[in-house]
């Protein structure tokens, strides 16, 4: 019997290819119907998440529950077309990455080289500044909020790189691949919105695909972490 959790993450699974392939279109009544399709992939992860037996025991289960949580509301707000519409979905995945660094940090390795997130500060350093001067160029309100926004969005991959040996390898390892793909999702959005004069229509969608395959993973490494190292070395673990 299929566990309810496999159920619904094919269930995310089946959602996020529809909204992929609704977003890449160039139709405007296949945006219009995201109204009903993009609303669902975060309520339908955080079920999956919530009735994953590992999640129980994770001591990533309430970061990653107020991530979607502020994910979701992210997600509703980016349907709208207006600045201020973009400016609060900013907002509300800001404070989602807050809740995912509060989570890693508590389960950071005291003794990790701080090489990896100097990497990835560094790495954002770099690339930020164009998509930020880009934006602020088209909407100045907006670059505050985008640059408040883009500093946490990295912040998530620095602390996902520091996570102690208690948390399994597989967990940090999907940790990791879902912050990094959040980020690679992240230029994508920024270079589609505010760099390119007229991007094309499947660009939006590879913002979906990596932004659907990001939250998973991101859900999927804090299930893993209920499943303490130790057990989760063993064989058939």
């Amino acid at each position: 019997m299929t566990r309810p959790s496999t159920a619904l993450k094919l269930a995310y699974a089946a959602l996020a290819v529809v909204d992929t392939a609704l977003s890449a279109s160039p139709r405007p009544a296949h945006h219009h119907a995201r109204r009903f399709t993009k609303p669902l992939l975060l309520p339908t992860l955080a079920a999956s998440f919530t009735t994953d037996p590992r999640a129980r025991r994770s001591p990533l289960r309430r970061s990653a529950l107020a991530g979607q949580a502020a994910g979701w509301v992210g997600d509703v707000a980016l349907l709208g077309d207006e600045p201020k519409h973009f400016a609060l979905g900013a907002s509300a995945f800001a404070t989602g990455h807050a809740a995912y660094i509060r989570g890693l940090l508590a389960q950071r390795d005291p003794d990790a080289s701080l090489a990896r997130p100097a990497a990835v500060g560094a790495a954002w350093a770099v690339g930020a500044p164009r998509t930020l001067l880009a934006a602020y160029r088209t909407e100045p309100f907006l670059a505050p909020v985008l640059a408040g926004y883009s500093a946490l969005l990295s912040g998530t991959a620095a602390a996902a790189t520091v996570l102690g040996p208690q948390i399994p390898g597989d967990a940090r390892r999907a940790t990791l691949a879902g912050a990094g793909l959040f980020l690679l999702s992240d230029s994508i959005l920024g270079l589609r919105k505010f760099v390119l004069a007229d991007p094309p229509a499947w660009l939006e969608g590879a913002v979906m695909a990596t932004y659907t395959g990001a939250q998973f993973l991101l859900a999927e490494g804090a299930a893993r972490a209920g499943v303490p190292a130790a057990e989760s070395a063993l064989p058939g673990a």
